[in-house]
């Protein structure tokens, strides 16, 4: 199996990206959610390394369905970063929705009521301390579409946003963080038993080794050979991954101006 190579000097790339975002936005530091896993885990180390742990805050945002063990983690994760954290329990909005709804919520769309129930939380102190919001999410679930759009795919910044999972793991032993946080079975906790390979179908390893072969423009064929798996399975994923192109994207504009915001108004990097 051929799986993404963590490049050399990663960390330093992805320091250097925060540190001048902040810096161009003018903002006064970063906020983001630690969930126990390790994509945040590798997120919080990395704010903290480019800016400083002064200017990074940390949520915790349990409810009632939450493992205890995550909130257990995140706790010694901050502890070992030495940032400030809130614990803010997101299980009375939660039911305040289900009881505005009244009506059945079956359990996909609960999950992402609860991932959008910890943007707005997110985004309250962002503005209230004028701080950047950092997503979390890996090139694996921003790819296939595994996030909640204006949920957990809701943020300023990506720093691993261009990270495979199985890069991030790399980088997470590169950065020191503790064996069992970079072993720990991959989940939201968004339901009981609830993992992301179970979910998905498939195992990172496996899946990243797809991703890489269509993201380098190979057939089908040689990708399933790469990735040691059938034909289907790459026709599966690669279906994934055109279906969810709407939410890697800005929502689009019936085109009447000259230029029009998310299709041909170009805007650089630069102009942040």
């Amino acid at each position: 199996m051929i799986l993404p190579k963590l490049k050399d000097g990663t960390e330093q790339i992805i320091e250097k990206f925060l540190a001048e975002k902040l810096r161009k936005f003018g903002a006064q530091g970063f906020v983001l959610g630690v969930s126990g896993g390790i994509d945040s885990a590798v997120c919080l180390r990395l704010c903290v390394r480019a800016v400083g742990k002064g200017k990074v805050l940390a949520l915790l945002m349990p409810e009632k369905d939450s493992p205890r063990q995550d909130l257990a983690d995140s706790k010694e994760l901050c502890d070992l970063e030495g940032v400030k954290y809130k614990v803010v329990d997101i299980t009375g909005p939660i039911q305040a929705y289900k009881k505005a709804i009244k009506g059945p919520i079956d359990r996909k769309s609960l999950a992402n009521i609860k991932a959008r129930c910890r943007m707005v939380v997110l985004y309250h102190y962002a503005n209230t301390d004028w701080r950047l919001v950092v997503g979390t999410s890996n090139k694996s679930e921003l790819l296939i579409g595994y996030f909640t759009k204006f949920g957990d795919g809701g943020a300023d910044l990506e720093p691993i946003g261009d990270l495979y999972k199985t890069e991030v793991r790399q980088l997470a032993k590169a950065l020191g963080l503790p064996d069992e946080m970079i072993k720990k079975v991959p989940s939201a906790g968004l339901w009981k038993g609830q993992t992301d390979e179970g979910e998905m179908g498939i195992s990172y390893e496996c899946l990243d080794a797809i991703l890489l072969g269509i993201e380098l423009g190979l057939d089908q064929k040689k990708i399933s050979e790469r990735a040691e798996v059938g034909v289907r399975e790459v026709q599966r994923i690669s279906r994934m991954v055109r279906l969810s192109s709407h939410k890697r994207k800005f929502q689009p504009a019936a085109k009447i101006g000259f230029r029009t915001p998310g299709l041909d108004w170009r805007e650089g990097d630069e102009d942040i």
